[in-house]
């Protein structure tokens, strides 16, 4: 599967499916997950799990979604986040090449998406999303991690890595999403909820999937907007989204320059959603940083191209000489 092309990679995941089954998957997942084809995403869906996580505003904790690793290793591990109102099934493709390279490897949902049982519709803003991230990290990993942050994901890791570095021993960005600044006025809640229905919709997923990868087949990219929707289907998605919107979101550009970690930047060179010189801007305002770009490959690199990007990483941790520019 190296050399495979985007849509041969795509087609082999959608054709190659076994028939749906209920009992695949974990029972609180949407039901919808039956109709998914993509195999990657029917196995990984198949591991996710829930386990739980203390937050200081509740009296009883959050059973929380998240893989976890069937390799564990003496080293730090690999931690691995999402983008925007996503899931862990986005890293259907290079979970299973970073567990093949014997990386102890977890996929944590981040607070308000992804499917942790979120009933008790707990405040999902940026310092609630930090502090569940650190909660899980304590009760769960507890070793300095590797985390890795793919668009907005990667202001999640910079804001969590400036806050709380001793949980944090490197980073890896990926399409970095960290120059947008969160809203600082307020919306009127019932703008906020227009908005988030919208991000619902099928034909608006469809679009910005379309637009995330070239040449992308038809069937391929509606199966890959239904993964990218599942977990809009939660009954608590729409109040833990306005939660967020109406938070303000993240404002991480004056951290930039606090992060000591040594940091991987990884960047398509093909990215429409955000353009890669800000790639450029970020590995020259990163104190202890390299970047490596992808030829030919969009904003989600991680997806695109799975081996480039379990590559990049494995070259990272395993490199002893001291980080070079490029």
């Amino acid at each position: 599967m190296l050399s495979m092309s985007l849509a041969a990679r795509a087609a082999v995941a959608t054709h190659s499916s076994i028939a749906p089954s209920a009992t695949e998957f974990p029972s609180f997942l949407p039901k919808q997950v039956e109709n998914v084809k993509d195999s990657f995403a029917r196995k990984l869906a198949s591991r996710i799990q829930r386990l739980p996580v203390e937050l200081s505003s509740l009296n009883r904790p959050i059973m929380s979604s998240c893989v976890k690793p069937m390799v564990h290793e003496k080293t730090n591990p690999l931690v691995l986040l999402h983008g925007f109102d996503s899931s862990c099934l986005e890293w259907r493709y290079t979970f299973p090449l970073l567990e093949d390279a014997n990386l102890e490897t977890w996929v944590v949902d981040i607070l308000g998406w992804g499917f942790s049982d979120l009933e008790s519709r707990p405040a999902c803003s940026v310092i609630s999303k930090r502090e569940h991230l650190y909660q899980f990290w304590k009760s769960h990993i507890k070793r300095p991690m590797i985390l890795v942050g793919p668009s907005l994901g990667a202001a999640i890791a910079i804001d969590f890595a400036v806050n709380y570095p001793e949980a944090v021993d490197k980073l890896i960005l990926i399409d970095a999403s960290v120059y947008a600044e969160g809203s600082r006025s307020k919306l009127p809640k019932a703008v906020a909820y227009a908005g988030a229905y919208i991000l619902k919709s099928v034909l608006l997923r469809f679009y910005a999937t379309n637009l995330s990868f070239n040449g992308l087949p038809f069937d391929t990219c509606l199966d890959w907007t239904r993964i990218g929707r599942l977990h809009c289907l939660l009954p608590w998605w729409l109040d833990t989204t306005v939660d967020f919107i109406l938070s303000g979101g993240y404002s991480v550009r004056e951290l930039i320059k606090q992060v000591k970690q040594e940091t991987l930047i990884i960047w398509g060179e093909d990215d429409n959603i955000i353009d890669n010189k800000l790639g450029i801007r970020l590995h020259c305002e990163l104190p202890n940083a390299k970047i490596r770009q992808i030829p030919k490959c969009g904003h989600i690199p991680h997806v695109e191209k799975p081996n480039d990007v379990a590559k990049l990483i494995e070259e990272f941790l395993k490199a002893q000489s001291p980080v070079l520019s490029v």
